[in-house]
């Protein structure tokens, strides 16, 4: 599922946080729904549901996921496990993203006959790897500063703002709130619409 961008994405924390429990829910769900695809909305509910009080994971919203996927991806791939990833798609199309590299049915099927109880230690490891490379520039900041960032942005580049939604504005400010400054957090976003076929 190499997925390519036109944007520089920097992997943030909560790329992290929330990718570690994308695989919790992936492979909760390869088991169950025997490589059944799941959409982007519905994995994070499963995430939630196993995860009910974590407050990042909270903030999560679908327009989002790509990045989180790519960690979910790279974790595989360092591995050598089935691509976890390829069982999220999206709503519209019910497939995976357009840049999906790979035989998508074999690869399903992979992942729903593979024995992912063993990962745990291999997935902590990776993410403390992760955590250690996120740049120190990265500097996470609080809710409200990260909504008043925005906000200023927004006021100073209303034309240029006009195509984003709640959802959007909720993962811009997601990302600032990661370190990201909001030009970058709307560039991506931007993006992540276009690649993960959820264009307005």
């Amino acid at each position: 599922m190499v997925i390519h961008t036109a944007a520089d994405i920097q992997r943030t924390h909560n790329d992290i946080d929330i990718g570690v429990r994308l695989v919790d829910a992936l492979r909760r769900h390869a088991g169950a729904a025997k490589g059944t695809p799941v959409t982007y909305k519905d994995l994070l509910r499963l995430a939630r549901l196993l995860y009910p009080k974590d407050l990042v994971l909270d903030r999560a919203v679908a327009v989002g996921i790509g990045a989180k996927l790519r960690f979910v991806e790279a974790f595989c791939a360092a591995h050598g496990v089935p691509n976890l990833a390829a069982l999220a798609v999206g709503p519209a199309t019910m497939q995976p993203p357009s840049q999906y590299q790979g035989d998508w049915d074999a690869d399903r099927r992979a992942v729903a006959a593979f024995d992912w109880s063993a990962i745990d230690a291999q997935l902590s490891d990776y993410a403390k790897t992760a955590r250690a490379a996120v740049s120190a520039r990265l500097k996470p900041r609080k809710e409200r500063p990260a909504d008043v960032a925005w906000y200023a942005y927004f006021c100073s580049h209303r034309k240029e703002c006009a195509w984003i939604g709640q959802e959007d504005k909720q993962e811009i400010v997601n990302l600032i709130m990661a370190g990201i400054d909001p030009d970058t957090a709307m560039k991506r976003v931007q993006v992540a619409r276009i690649e993960f076929g959820e264009v307005a």
